[in-house]
């Protein structure tokens, strides 16, 4: 995979987080709308960008995977234009 910063490393090297999605904000939604951001995924297959961090540098980033065939089409920082 291609960190951002470090450049092309072996994945052995990465941590995924999770999908990027939009938070709701806490003290503002109920309960049922809090837990299915928590607990609920949309799971279907395809390109989606997803927290993934290089653990020996600790740096968080973006990257665009098909979900379908792990391709990894794109990474970049947070707030990066791409």
């Amino acid at each position: 995979m291609t960190c951002p910063i470090n450049g092309s490393r072996p994945i052995s090297e990465f941590f995924y987080g999770g999908e990027l999605r939009s938070m709701p904000d806490p003290n503002m939604v109920t309960d049922e709308v809090w837990a299915d951001y928590v607990f609920h995924r949309n799971n279907a297959p395809g390109i989606k960008c997803e927290w993934w961090c290089h653990i020996p540098s600790n740096s968080w980033f973006i990257a665009e995977r098909n979900t379908l065939t792990d391709e990894i089409i794109h990474t970049y920082l947070w707030g990066e234009v791409v």
